[in-house]
């Protein structure tokens, strides 16, 4: 299990981005959460096998329907030991 933190940047909130990583989260056997950030950036901290997360990123870059990503960055973190996947 890896803990990865992703920061999605661009048209990313009021589109169901959250709503829809959750859905792929779920798909994908992943926990953590999704929260709108102030500056307009969707903050992710997403728990699983090294698979499922990089499927997760790359989801990430495309996005929900309406989203329009301009970039992901990503990096590792401590593990948390999520229980589900919440939109925060």
């Amino acid at each position: 299990m890896k803990h990865l933190n992703i920061r999605v940047v661009g048209s990313v909130q009021g589109v169901w981005f959250r709503d829809s990583c959750r859905k792929e989260a779920d798909k994908l056997e992943i926990k953590g959460f999704a929260r709108n950030d102030p500056d307009g950036t969707v903050y992710i901290e997403a728990e699983g096998h090294q698979k499922s997360l990089n499927k997760l990123v790359e989801w990430c870059h495309r996005g929900s329907g309406q989203s329009q990503v301009r970039g992901v960055m990503r990096w590792y973190g401590e593990l948390q030991n999520f229980e589900d996947f919440n939109i925060g």
